[in-house]
C-alpha cells in the first residue's frame, strides 16, 4: 500500500494543478488485444456461504467475478470499464480532485457482454489486482489473454479494492485501506478466496475450462497471493507476480513454474523479501525488472495515467502494456500450453527495456 500511495500522492498533487481536456472530451480506447479471438465478457456473483467476511463480519464473503473468454465474434455491447460511482471512489481515495469524477467511465475496453464464446475448452487465468485497485484495472491484461485463447477471471476482493459494486447496487468500500490489517493477514484472506473462485468457476464452466491448465496472477499484493494460494492449492500450475511485495516472504518450496516482474529499479538487494523468497521458488523462475516503470504501471494505470494528463512512468504507456501482456503470455504459452518460448530463455533486442536479474540455477 506505501508504494501505491506514493505514487498517487505525486498524481494527486498534479491533478489539483490541471483539469486534463483529453478526460472531458475524448474517451481512453484500451490497446486492443493482440490474439486471434474476439472477447467476450460477463460479471459472476459469488457468495462463500460458509465463510463470513474477514474484514465486515456482519454477513458471508461475497465476491464479484469478471470473466473473460475466446469469442467468436466482437457481438455486443462493450464491456462497461467502471461505473460513476466506482471511479468516484477510486479517485477519491487518493485526493485525486483535477479530474471529472466519472472520468474512468469513458475508458473504452474491447470485450463485448456476453459474446458467443468459443468452442473447445481452454486454460484458465485468474487475476488478483493490487490492493485498493478494482479487478477491472487489469483489464488490458485480461482481454489480451482470452484472445490469445485463455479463460480469464479477474477477481475483486471485497473491501480491498476502492470500490465493489454487486448486483442489487450496493457498492463496498475500501475498509482494508483504512489500515488494522497486516499484508500478511491479507494474503492469507485472498488464498481463500482464490480457491473458492475456483472451486466455482471450474464446476460453472466445466465445458470451456480446462481443469488441469490453471495459473493466478497479480499484481502488487495480488502477486503475493498467488504464490501463497499454489502452496495451499496444488491444482494452480503457475503464477505470476506483478512487483508485489511477498508478505510473508515464502518459507516453504514452491517447486512449479514462477516469474517475478519488477518494477523501477527494483533488483536483488533492493528487494528482502523477494531475496528471501528467491531461494524457494524451486520450479521453473525467472526475475526480470522494467526500471523505466512504476509500481502501479504493472497495470492499466500505465496508460490511464497520461490520458488523465498525470505523471506517468517513463516509458509510453503502451509499451508498458505491451511488455507486460507480451512476457505474460509467453510464460502462459510456456506453461500452459507447453510451447517453447525462447523470449523468457535470454534478453530480447525486441524488448532492450527488459533486464533479466535472475532464472534457474
Amino acid at each position: 500500500m506505501r508504494k501505491i500511495t506514493t505514487l498517487f500522492t505525486g498524481l494527486a498533487t498534479a491533478a489539483a494543478l490541471v483539469v486534463p481536456a483529453s478526460a472531458e472530451s475524448t474517451d481512453l480506447a484500451l490497446p486492443a488485444p493482440t490474439g486471434r479471438h474476439a472477447v467476450g465478457a460477463t460479471k459472476v456473483h459469488l457468495v462463500d456461504e460458509d465463510r463470513p467476511d474477514p474484514w465486515v463480519p456482519t454477513g458471508p464473503r461475497e465476491l464479484m467475478v469478471t470473466v473473460w473468454y475466446p469469442a467468436t465474434q466482437a457481438r455486443g455491447e462493450r464491456v462497461p470499464y467502471a461505473t460513476a460511482e466506482e471511479s468516484r471512489l477510486l479517485l477519491e481515495l487518493y485526493g485525486i480532485t483535477g479530474v471529472p469524477t466519472d472520468a474512468l467511465t469513458r475508458v473504452r475496453t474491447n470485450a463485448r457482454v456476453g459474446a458467443p464464446r468459443a468452442p473447445g475448452r481452454f486454460p484458465l487465468v485468474v487475476l488478483s489486482p493490487g490492493l485498493a485497485f478494482p479487478r477491472w484495472t487489469l483489464t488490458t491484461l485480461a482481454e489480451d489473454l482470452a484472445s490469445r485463447g485463455y479463460v480469464v477471471a479477474g477477481v475483486d476482493h471485497t473491501y480491498e479494492g476502492a470500490a465493489v459494486t454487486f448486483p442489487d447496487g450496493r457498492v463496498a468500500p475500501c475498509v482494508v485501506c483504512q489500515g488494522g490489517a497486516s499484508g500478511a493477514a491479507i494474503t492469507a484472506s485472498r488464498a481463500v478466496d482464490l480457491s473458492f473462485v475456483l472451486d466455482r468457476l471450474l464446476a460453472r464452466y466445466d465445458r470451456m475450462i480446462d481443469p488441469r491448465r490453471i495459473a493466478i496472477a497479480g499484481h502488487s499484493i495480488g502477486g503475493a497471493a498467488a504464490a501463497t494460494t499454489m502452496l495451499a492449492d496444488p491444482r494452480v500450475d503457475a503464477g505470476v507476480n506483478l512487483d508485489g511485495s511477498f508478505q510473508p516472504a515464502l518459507s516453504q518450496d514452491l517447486a512449479r513454474p514462477f516469474l517475478l516482474v519488477s518494477a523501477e529499479d527494483r533488483i536483488p538487494g533492493q528487494r528482502p523479501d523477494w531475496d528471501r523468497t528467491w531461494p524457494h521458488l524451486t520450479g521453473w523462475r525467472r526475475w526480470l525488472n522494467v526500471p523505466e516503470t512504476g509500481h502501479s504501471s504493472l497495470s492499466d494505470t500505465a496508460v490511464v495515467v497520461e490520458w488523465l494528463g498525470l505523471p506517468a512512468q517513463p516509458l509510453p504507456g503502451t509499451r508498458v502494456v505491451e511488455i507486460t501482456r507480451t512476457y505474460v503470455g509467453a510464460f502462459m504459452d510456456l506453461h500452459l500450453r507447453h510451447r517453447p518460448q525462447p523470449l523468457l530463455d535470454a534478453p530480447s533486442p525486441r524488448f532492450p527495456e527488459v533486464r533479466f536479474v535472475g532464472a534457474n540455477s
